[in-house]
This record gives structure tokens, sequence and C-alpha cells, in this order.
């Protein structure tokens, strides 16, 4: 894919599906589906005090009736409304609002209500980056603070599968650290990412090319790889860049967003159905492409 209009022409084309949003009391978000509905990407269902909630409407020139609201007290039963909604199919899509996360995530994962399927959660960032011929993505940038290598191959696998939701196939994973010479003692983020190329190959992780360690340079540039003198049919060729743990991957998406300028959607993968979880710094657009970016990956 060469940017995020593919992925915006996705979603219109399975359209509009039905977003619960948790505590729907965040203006961006708001504004966010109100974009989405005029896309017809998006129908949304606002959960909340609903007197707050109207009064975000007002403010963004929507009319009440607009989107269906449910009118709940708490941030935590607000949730798991939503939840119930997934589970009972009157929603295709989870989106966090003005929500904690640690409650956000309480009701994703509890066993009753929850819209958890056993399988380890992992964050998707997807970015347009000026200048650069195709989109990247990034995983784990928000959810899991030091994978182990069990954890990594799931978190692969998660986006490997979205990936093929979207209509890439055999995406190219690319393991990023700081050096592309395996260091056990040192860097032993480096035995990992040999680990997780060989486990790709032997039928671990399905569905991906997987290779590694590469640095975060060769792994997007094929020049810097080709200078390095780095011997893989992936080099420079990334479509997904693992992060070795949550603090180089938090820190490449925050440089990508705020000093790059990129465009970018993010999602949780490793629910029921995809799950909207934005920063509340996080603009207007980005909510707006998350909305956008789970939809084109929820399906038919």
């Amino acid at each position: 894919m060469k940017d995020l209009k593919e992925i915006l022409n996705k979603a219109k084309s399975l359209g509009p599906k039905k977003i619960a949003v948790a505590n729907a009391l965040d203006f961006e978000v708001i504004l966010a589906l109100k974009k989405a509905k005029k896309e017809k990407i998006a129908e949304g269902i606002l959960t909340g005090r609903k007197e707050e909630i109207e009064k975000l409407l007002d403010k963004a020139e929507i009319n009440s009736g607009y989107f269906d609201i449910e009118n709940i007290e708490d941030e935590f039963s607000a949730s798991q409304f939503c939840c119930d909604l997934i589970n009972k199919g009157k929603a295709d899509v989870l989106m966090k609002g003005l929500v904690g996360t640690a409650s956000f995530m309480k009701a994703i994962l509890d066993k009753q209500r929850g819209i958890g399927t056993g399988k380890l959660l992992s964050h998707l960032a997807v970015f347009e980056i000026f200048n650069f011929s195709r989109i990247l993505m990034l995983t784990d940038a928000a959810i899991n603070i030091s994978p182990d290598l069990l954890e990594k191959a799931q978190i692969i696998q998660n986006a490997a599968d979205f990936a093929h939701r979207l209509g890439m196939f055999d995406p190219k994973v690319l393991c990023i650290t700081p050096v592309e010479k395996i260091n056990p003692e040192k860097l032993p983020s480096t035995v990992d990412c040999a680990c997780l190329s060989m486990m790709a190959k032997r039928g671990q992780i399905k569905g991906a090319l997987v290779d590694g360690p590469f640095g975060l340079d060769n792994a997007v540039s094929e020049e810097a790889a080709r200078i390095k003198k780095i011997k893989s049919p992936l080099a420079g060729k990334a479509d997904i860049l693992l992060a070795p743990d949550i603090e180089a991957g938090n820190v490449l998406y925050k440089t990508l967003t705020e000093l790059a300028g990129a465009r970018c959607g993010a999602v949780v993968l490793g629910t029921k159905v995809p799950v909207v979880l934005t920063s509340r710094a996080d603009n207007f657009e980005t909510k707006f492409l998350s909305i956008a970016l789970a939809v084109a990956g929820s399906g038919k």
C-alpha cells in the first residue's frame, strides 16, 4: 500500500460500520466520528452522560439525533456496555473515549463480558510519511512493555493477520534493534530477532516474511542496506517494524508524528474486533484515521 488513501477507500467500501464509543466525552472523538459518518465509514453509538455528550454535539454543530446515545454515568460501565454491544453483534468496532486506559482495558479483558480472545493484545500503528514510498507499520508502541520471544511472535502474528485483512499478503516484518549483528551478551534483543526469523521460516509465524536483526536505517532504506552490506532479500523493504520494547516503539511513534509530521492511524489487536485506543493528545485527524483503519481491518 502506498498511502492511507488506500485504507480510506477500503474502509468506505466496507462501511458504514457501527462504532461503540466508551464514554464519548472527547470533542476530538466527536469530530472524528462526524467525518467518519459523512464519509460513510462509520455510524457512532455514543455512551456516557447524555447531557454532556449533547453539549459536545452542539459545540461540533451536530444535531442530537445524528448519533445513537446511551446514557451511562461512569466510564467503566460505559466500557462494559460497549463490549456487550460487540458481543451481541450490535457494533463492529470498539473505541476509547474519555476513559482511563486501565478501566478501558479491564472491561475488554473481563472474562464474562469482555472481548478478549485469549491472544496477547498488541498495538499496531500505520504511518504515511512524507517522501516515503509506502505506508509503514509499527508494533508495539503502546501495550507490551518488554515482550519476551514468544510474545513478540504473537505480536508479529497479530500484525500480519491484520495486514492480510487490509489486503497486504506476506508483509515484510523487519525486527529492529540498534545493530544488525547478533550480540547475546549486550543486546539480547538481537537474539530474539534471529529466532523470530527462524520461527517464521519454520511456520511458527504464518503469513509474513520475517527477518532481523536490522538497524532502523537498513530496515527502511535499501541504499543504507547496500552501503552496510546487509545480505537479506528483505533489507530496506519493511512493511512492518517490530520494536524490541515499548520504549523504542513509543519513541519512534512520537518521533514520526511529532517531528516528521507523519499521518497516523492505530488500533489494538488480539480482540474479537479492532479497538481504537488513541491518546487524549492525538488530534482529530489521527482519531479519524484510526477509525478508518479499524473499519478497513474489521472484515466483511
